[in-house]
């Protein structure tokens, strides 16, 4: 039986939403918590190497197919894998080295402002008008409110990191984007199952190349929770739970699980590791959400019924 069909009551639908954003929210403290332990390209590596495999063993049990077909099919797996995996949490991890899980949550809910330019950039069909620049201004906005660096300089730690974590919301945002053209009737389970190998697989290359070593990882409890949560809890079943909601509800109103991501990371953050999330990321995460808001104002509209209340 498909996932989503559990998902067939409103309640049913909004207690998932929950799940998944407090599964991808705290994953952010958890990344957190174990770059104290295992060295960043190497613990992004092995994660996915792991809930890859999971996921395409799902995959080859309950999808019609699980192996691609063709030349625009694999190429959808190498974009998903190369920008979607291997860039995203590569970024998302070296920045998390120089700022906290909170403030690259915050930073990492521009993807869906990103989307949508990136899409008006590289797709036919897609525009920006003046409104939707604005929005797009605002998210950058907040990223800048963030960074500070005015005050921390450009060269900071601080200042890195969020440019880091925003690089990560970048390739991110144009791997979907990319991959659209590219969609076919392939299992979006065996899509991210490939994803997560290949990329998985660039990950540990590009730990190799930098000099990352095995020997540097440490081995505690607070390593290995922190490997066990990620790759099998806001790994393999949060990606699940993503299928299931990506059916029931569709990509624009999924979006909006970016906006609770951060809350629940400063939350996880504050209770588990004893951060506050400061006025400059609380001001700059109200800019972006701001900027999501105008860009897709339409579709949240069509969603909670404006247009019919005002026929």
């Amino acid at each position: 039986m498909k996932l989503s069909k559990l998902l067939s009551t409103p309640e049913a639908i909004v207690g998932a939403f929950l799940l998944l954003a407090t599964l991808w929210g705290t994953s952010f403290v958890a990344i957190e918590a174990g770059l104290h332990y295992f060295p960043p390209l190497l613990f992004a590596g092995v994660r996915y190497v792991v809930a890859g495999a999971v996921v395409l063993g799902y995959a080859a049990v309950a999808a019609d197919r699980w192996v691609p077909r063709g030349r625009d099919e694999w190429l959808g797996v190498a974009v998903a894998g190369t920008f979607v995996i291997a860039a995203y949490h590569g970024f998302l991890y070296l920045g998390e080295m120089r700022v906290s899980g909170a403030v690259a949550a915050v930073v990492v809910s521009l993807a869906p402002v990103l989307t949508a330019v990136f899409a008006a950039a590289l797709l036919p069909n897609e525009r920006l008008g003046p409104v939707e620049i604005g929005g797009f201004a605002l998210g950058i906005v907040g990223v800048v409110v963030i960074a500070d660096p005015a005050a921390s300089g450009l060269g900071s730690a601080a200042v890195v990191g969020v440019a880091l974590a925003f690089a990560g919301a970048a390739a991110f945002s144009l791997g979907a984007v990319l991959l659209r053209p590219l969609r076919t009737d392939l299992p979006v389970a065996a899509l991210q199952g490939w994803a997560m190998v290949i990329g998985a697989g660039q990950l540990l290359v590009a730990a190799v190349a930098t000099g990352e070593s095995p020997a540097a990882i440490v081995w505690n409890q607070t390593s290995i929770a922190s490997l066990a949560y990620l790759t099998l809890l806001s790994g393999v079943v949060a990606f699940l739970l993503y299928f299931a909601l990506l059916d029931a509800v569709g990509p624009s109103q999924l979006h909006l699980v970016g906006y609770a991501e951060p809350v629940v990371a400063a939350v996880g953050s504050w209770v588990l590791l004893g951060h506050l999330v400061d006025a400059e990321a609380l001001i700059g995460f109200v800019a972006i959400l701001a900027g999501f808001l105008v860009l897709e104002r339409h579709e949240i509209a069509d969603y909670v019924g404006f247009d019919e209340l005002s026929e």
